[in-house]
């Protein structure tokens, strides 16, 4: 049974969602279907491409992620699928895949990615405005179905990556950027430990407000402290206890967010 994952931005009011799970299950009805969200932003790729690399390595091998955030439906954007080291991806080709692509490159995986341009894998009649349903949900199921890669489409060299901001070193320590807000009100950054070197984080800041130290859960501090933490996928997480952290520092998606290090002495200093 193969697992094939979805995630839009559809929203839960409309039948899109539902739609595309009928289109899954009128070709492969033995499918697993997942839902990993559907509340990405409207037309926010970059959201749902961070959103799918967070989910992504908690699947088995095989899974089929089908992502549809697709703002440029109907114009010349392409359709694409790809086998991006264990896994396969389906949806638009702007950028969904970009983190996908990255880790798997940085893992010395292989990724093949091809062009959906063989219309007898989609269904017959293709709106202008909905290929999740005419071409996306189609092509997975077949995938599903064992269909090989390179009988979908043709071989695409050029793929859409976007570019996702690095934190940068600073005199003081680094400078990253926030990337989430989650339904909590908790602040994600692109700062992992590894961007730290080793170094203790001494305090954050985010705008004129500043964070002592980090926490290892929320509870550490009393309802309504602002903590800083490592997520559960390991970026640096401001948050607020029992609070929204969000909405108290007026945060939003590409803001600064500086972190001061202690660097330990080297042996030379000694």
């Amino acid at each position: 049974m193969t697992c094939i994952t979805l995630l839009t931005d559809f929203g839960e009011q409309d039948v899109f969602v539902g739609i595309l799970r009928g289109v899954i299950l009128s070709i492969a009805p033995e499918a697993q279907i997942v839902d990993l969200t559907h509340l990405i932003p409207p037309q926010d790729v970059r959201q749902g491409a961070r959103a799918l690399a967070r989910a992504a390595p908690h699947f088995p091998p095989g899974t089929i992620h089908l992502a549809v955030v697709d703002p440029g439906v109907g114009t010349a954007r392409r359709p694409m699928a790809a086998r991006i080291g264990p896994q396969w991806f389906v949806g638009p080709d702007n950028g969904l895949a970009t983190l996908l692509v990255r880790r798997a490159q940085r893992a010395g995986l292989a990724c093949e990615v091809v062009l959906l341009d063989r219309r007898a894998y989609w269904l017959r009649e293709v709106s202008h405005v909905f290929h999740g349903r005419d071409i996306f949900a189609p092509v997975a199921a077949h995938l599903a179905r064992g269909v090989a890669l390179t009988q979908l489409g043709s071989p695409l060299t050029d793929p859409i990556l976007l570019p996702f901001a690095e934190p940068q070193e600073t005199a003081s320590g680094l400078r990253g950027e926030v990337t989430t807000i989650d339904r909590f009100g908790n602040v994600l950054t692109n700062i992992e430990p590894a961007h730290c070197a080793g170094g203790q984080i001494e305090r954050v800041r985010l705008g004129p407000s500043e964070i002592a130290g980090l926490v290892h859960t929320f509870g550490e501090r009393p309802a309504g402290a602002l903590v800083a933490l490592w997520s559960s996928d390991e970026h640096l997480c401001l948050a607020e206890v029992n609070g929204n952290a969000a909405l108290r520092l007026g945060a939003r998606p590409g803001d600064a967010v500086d972190v001061f290090i202690a660097r330990r002495a080297s042996s030379e200093a000694l």
